[in-house]
């Protein structure tokens, strides 16, 4: 992004004030916002997705499209950006939970995980991405196909990430 001297020449303006009101409009309207230091940095409509509507998966209605709203998809999917990643799946093991070889996974570093999330796991020296499951004082990997078994730890199971959304490309 510009700094406010590249703004004054870009804008042809003669003072740096000039500059600063319209960062200023522009934060207000969500076109850009600025950091903890006053640095410009994009805002939310700067690359948002328009959402024009509603779409219902079960029986046909009518549909209009209407602007509901600007979203950007790291507005959308990312809670915590530093500690977040992506991953390509392979394996099957993951099917009936909707994740597909050839999907992206991205996951967040340091989540705690909680009983049915799917995690991304070295169990035994070993990486993994499974659901996670805890029966009493019992923890184990629950893969989502009926062809493979529970996996249990024989020595260590350390949870690095929790999947928080699934991508494929259609």
């Amino acid at each position: 992004m510009p700094s406010y001297a590249e703004i004054m020449d870009l804008a042809g303006f003669k003072s740096r004030n000039a500059a600063f009101k319209l960062v200023k409009k522009m934060v207000s309207q969500n076109i850009i916002s600025q950091d903890k230091t006053g640095r410009i940095i994009p805002g939310r409509s700067f690359h948002g997705i328009p959402i024009l509507g509603i779409v219902e998966a079960g029986f046909p209605s009518p549909a209009e499209e209407e602007l509901i709203d600007t979203i950007s998809i790291d507005e959308f999917l990312i809670n915590n950006k530093e500690a977040t990643y992506m991953l390509k799946v392979t394996g099957d093991s993951m099917i009936e939970a909707g994740i597909m070889p050839d999907d992206i996974v991205l996951v967040e570093r340091g989540k705690d995980a909680k009983n049915g999330d799917v995690v991304i796991a070295q169990i035994d020296n070993q990486w993994t991405m499974k659901y996670f499951r805890k029966k009493g004082n019992k923890i184990f990997l629950e893969p989502a196909n009926k062809k493979y078994k529970p996996i249990y730890p024989n020595e260590d199971l350390n949870i690095a990430a929790v999947v928080i959304a699934v991508i494929r490309k259609y």
